[in-house]
């Protein structure tokens, strides 16, 4: 440690000429670090400006410019007739140093996180994958490929000439009002919900939905039917609350209400995806929504709906949502942009009960930071001109054309290594592997030929009896699904070489594939 900076400091520091980095600079960060780490001591006394100048080969300004910065922050101080000196506060900041048997002292421990985030970060260990650009298998994307963006471009480029201030400010809490008035419009026409632009809230996307759900709704403990296998994203938001999250099994017909009333029959939320689950793409039966329904008017509880990919349908017109037959008010229904238009525009919303607008709209002034107003307003009128319905009905179509190539070229490439369902809907589907083989493994081996898939397990909060792989093909050209198809079909091949040789030394014990 440096008790009078002098020979030695000039040792620690070093200045890159050719760096386009001032020099004061690097000299101000180089001296900082100095004494943050305690190897020039509190209380030291630094060279002469003028003498440091000329040992560093310096101008005089560009030590006095970097000890001006250091004094800014308290670093140091300067007494006049006695020269500058390092703070004495720093004295008892700086890092403890090694003992006398040069062992250093035990690193501290950070602060504990919240106990539903320490479950969960040990629970859930392995990180999202965000994904960037379409790649086969890749979900949760759109064809960006087909977006009508000459369309919007013009309208982009509408709201910013002139400098509108409705669009320049920071915008209401509770979303820019014509376009809260045109989801509004569209889910009346489209969705078959009977509801106003006032109850119609705007958010970043529906993670921040989720959040704003849990933090007005729940409390620590409260227990939330979640559907096994069920959405990452609402999970992650509904943990981070403190809630219990009660694994309710899913079948053909979606949501099994009878189970989650004997695991749970004090529940104070359901989170479901009735028009099209996620993953697994059912469809909550007439008979079990009404059933949802009374189940939760009789616990006093609330429902959350995520129409999930609920309007790209094929052959077939969308299923009705279970907001639109709600009659006791207790359905909050969520929705997004990210793949019915693109998800950069981190642009969602939520439709509530007349009983919480007012409550959520003093949580929104309070929490929202909200979405550009321009974006807002490039939506809104994307909608209004018709732009968002022909948008729709043309998706439709692209992405029954992506979903039937993959479906093709599963069964030419795979041979019955991996069964590929049809969907009715959605940007995904599920190939089940036969029960011998690991996911986990399958999803790495395809990922070392370059092929991006989901193990069916990371969606789950309790095991389940299924076995499989979650295909996204909503972002992915046909030649692109039917090229990584091939390769999918050679990785699985050359994970189950090994097993197929065992089974031929023993067939009496083995599992036909196919």
């Amino acid at each position: 440690m440096v008790k009078r900076a002098g020979g030695a400091l000039l040792l620690a520091i070093s200045l890159d000429h050719a760096s386009p980095r001032p020099i004061s600079t690097q000299l101000y960060v180089a001296l900082r670090e100095l004494m943050l780490s305690g190897r020039i001591a509190a209380k030291a006394r630094l060279p002469a400006s003028r003498a440091l100048a000329r040992d560093l080969g310096v101008s005089r300004t560009t030590v006095i410019e970097a000890f001006e910065r250091l004094a800014a922050e308290g670093l140091v101080e300067s007494r006049v007739g006695a020269g500058t000196f390092v703070s004495e506060v720093l004295d008892a900041e700086r890092p403890r140093q090694p003992s006398a048997q040069g062992t250093s002292p035990p690193a501290r421990q950070p602060p504990r996180l919240s106990r539903a985030m320490d479950w969960a970060v040990s629970r859930f260990s392995d990180r999202p994958r965000l994904p960037h650009s379409p790649r086969a298998f890749v979900t949760g994307l759109p064809a960006f490929d087909s977006f009508p963006m000459a369309q919007w471009a013009r309208l982009a480029a509408k709201h910013w000439r002139g400098g509108r201030e409705d669009v320049m400010g920071y915008g209401a809490p509770c979303g820019y009002a014509p376009l809260r008035e045109a989801i509004a419009a569209h889910l009346r026409a489209n969705r078959g919900i009977a509801c106003t632009g006032e109850q119609i809230f705007i958010v970043g996307g529906a993670q921040q939905a989720f959040n704003l759900v849990g933090t007005v709704l729940l409390n620590p403990g409260d227990q939330v039917w979640f559907e096994n296998p069920g959405a990452i994203g609402a999970r992650n938001s509904l943990l981070a609350c403190g809630a219990e999250l009660v694994p309710v099994p899913v079948d053909r017909d979606g949501l099994q209400v009878e189970e989650g009333l004997r695991r749970a029959p004090r529940f104070r939320l359901v989170f479901v995806t009735p028009s099209h689950h996620q993953p697994l793409g059912h469809i909550l039966s007439l008979e079990r929504r009404f059933a949802l329904l009374r189940s939760a008017e009789q616990a006093g509880a609330w429902i959350v709906e995520d129409d999930y990919d609920g309007e790209f349908c094929f052959g077939r017109r969308p299923v009705a949502t279970l907001k639109s037959i709600d009659r006791t008010g207790l359905v909050i229904y969520v929705g997004t942009f990210s793949k019915s238009l693109f998800p950069a525009l981190r642009l969602g919303f939520m439709l509530v009960p007349p009983s919480l607008v007012e409550t959520m709209g003093r949580v929104s002034a309070a929490f929202v930071q909200g979405v550009p107003s321009s974006v807002q307003a490039t939506v809104a009128e994307f909608i209004e001109e018709g732009h968002f319905a022909t948008h729709i009905r043309r998706m439709r179509r692209i992405y029954e054309e992506r979903h039937d190539a993959l479906c093709d070229a599963a069964a030419r490439e795979l041979g019955g290594l991996l069964a590929v369902a049809r969907a009715e809907s959605g940007l995904h589907t599920i190939g089940y592997l036969p029960a011998h083989v690991s996911e986990v493994a399958a999803a790495r081996a395809a990922e070392a030929r370059g092929v991006i898939v989901s193990p069916l397990a990371r969606f789950c909060i309790a095991p389940v009896a299924a076995n499989g792989l979650v295909l996204g093909f909503g972002g992915i050209p046909p030649a692109e699904i039917r090229a990584g198809m091939a390769e999918l079909g050679q990785a699985l091949h050359g994970l189950l070489k090994p097993r197929a040789a065992s089974r031929r030394a023993a067939p009496a014990n083995g599992m036909a594939i196919g």
